[in-house]
This record gives C-alpha cells, sequence and structure tokens, in this order.
C-alpha cells in the first residue's frame, strides 16, 4: 500500500495483487478495463469498514480517460464514472476527484481532489510501486518490523 494525503492509500493493481483478488468470473458490468473478476465484490466488503474506491486511467500525451467507481456500507455508491478526459477538462467532472471527494478527500485552493492526496507524485504503477519499496526499505533500515514477498 502506498500512502496518500489525507488519510488515504493506494493499492496499485499488479499482476500479482490481480491475480490474489480475482475469482476467475467475468469482470462484470462496470465497464472498467482491469477490474478482476469478483473485485466488486470485495471491494463492498471492504466498504463495510469505511468507503473504498476503484480507480483506473489511462494517458497518452495529456488525452485519455478516466473510470471510477466507490462502495460504502456494503453497495456501490458512486459510479461507475467514465468520462473521457481531453487535454483540458473541467476538474469537477474528473471521475477520479469524484471519486476522491466520496472518501472524503478535499481540495485545496489551487488543486483538485487528485493533486491534494498526491495522486500526481507519479504517472504509472510502477512509480508507485518504486515508491513502496523505497518506503520498505527506508523503514527496515531504521529497525522497523517488515516483510515483503518478491516474485
Amino acid at each position: 500500500m502506498a500512502p496518500l494525503r489525507q488519510g488515504l492509500s493506494l493499492m496499485p493493481m499488479t499482476d500479482e495483487v490481480f491475480d490474489g483478488v480475482t475469482d476467475g468470473s467475468s469482470a462484470g458490468d462496470l465497464g472498467f478495463w482491469r477490474l478482476p473478476g469478483g473485485f466488486e465484490r470485495l471491494l463492498a466488503q471492504w466498504s463495510v469498514s469505511g468507503p473504498a474506491a476503484y480507480v483506473e486511467a489511462e494517458y497518452f500525451g495529456g488525452v485519455g480517460e478516466q473510470r471510477a467507481a466507490v462502495w460504502a456500507d456494503g453497495a456501490l455508491v458512486l459510479g461507475p464514472l467514465d468520462v473521457p478526459t481531453k487535454k483540458w477538462f473541467s476538474r469537477t467532472v474528473s471521475p477520479i476527484s469524484q471519486a476522491l471527494g466520496r472518501l472524503g478527500a478535499r481540495r485545496g485552493l489551487r488543486e483538485d481532489e487528485f493533486e491534494a492526496v498526491g495522486l500526481d507524485r507519479h504517472r504509472d504503477n510502477e512509480g508507485w510501486i518504486s515508491s513502496i519499496d523505497t518506503l520498505r526499505e527506508r523503514s527496515c533500515g531504521r529497525g522497523v518490523a517488515g516483510s515483503s514477498r518478491s516474485s
């Protein structure tokens, strides 16, 4: 898990995570590119303890798409939101910012929820995974107990 600001965390959807959470069923009708089969049921279960979101973004050259959904109290409560985004779009229509807002994130004066929680720090899963690995190395170097598995 990668820590974000405002008390949120990010779990990058790696191949290992995908394989670990899929139940082998089809991805369902939510319209996501990489949502593992059955994962929406797991998100609903997790959301009983607090809201959970699943988000995807795909960009190339500043143009792309975002998709997002939020679960709370065991049910889908927002989305799925699917907005093709252009180079310039209103921050209030960003599916990811809307999902973050539903999780309690608050925008700043000159930043949307995406930037406010720090999602702009990395552009892809590899960047997030590298930052998680760096945090683990620093924590272990300071005598904090931790474990990791590599495949």
